[in-house]
């Protein structure tokens, strides 16, 4: 089984708007992100640790400029806290060993696969193309992931 940590050599390697994202809980422009619009078959992983989080078969257009997932890929790796921030309460969903910020999760995604809306920053997330799942090692996770075009 892999090991997912958060290293200092990662979190040098990071650009200056996935560090506030991912180290300072910050929130990328609605509508800016690399991978809002990304169709291609793979997964998004944790920028930092690897950690597999989402299978793009579970992405969809919500409409919210942001990267909308109904599940997580493997729910071990995303971790569901409490925050208060901005004087409301949500849901934030964090990775579990890269303890990286990922973005919120809301009760208004599709009833008939679910119900929940994960709304990530793109700057959280690194996509792995289905080709190259296995080279990666996410290879145990291709059968998530909807064949390609």
């Amino acid at each position: 089984m892999p090991t997912y940590e958060k290293s200092h050599d990662a979190i040098a390697a990071l650009s200056p708007e996935e560090y506030r994202v991912t180290q300072q809980s910050g929130t990328e422009r609605p509508g800016t992100g690399k991978l809002l619009n990304n169709k291609e078959p793979g997964i998004y992983v944790d920028i930092v640790s690897g950690e597999p989080l989402f299978a793009s078969a579970d992405k969809y257009e919500s409409g919210c400029g942001w990267p909308s997932f109904t599940k997580p890929i493997e729910p071990a790796y995303v971790s569901e806290l409490s925050d208060t921030t901005l004087g409301m309460t949500r849901t934030e969903v964090r990775s579990t060993h890269g303890d990286s910020h990922l973005g919120h999760v809301f009760p208004d995604g599709p009833r008939d696969r679910g119900g929940l809306r994960y709304c990530i920053n793109s700057a959280s997330l690194r996509f792995v193309h289905r080709d190259d799942m296995e080279d990666e090692g996410y290879g145990e996770y291709i059968n998530q992931v909807e064949d390609a075009a």
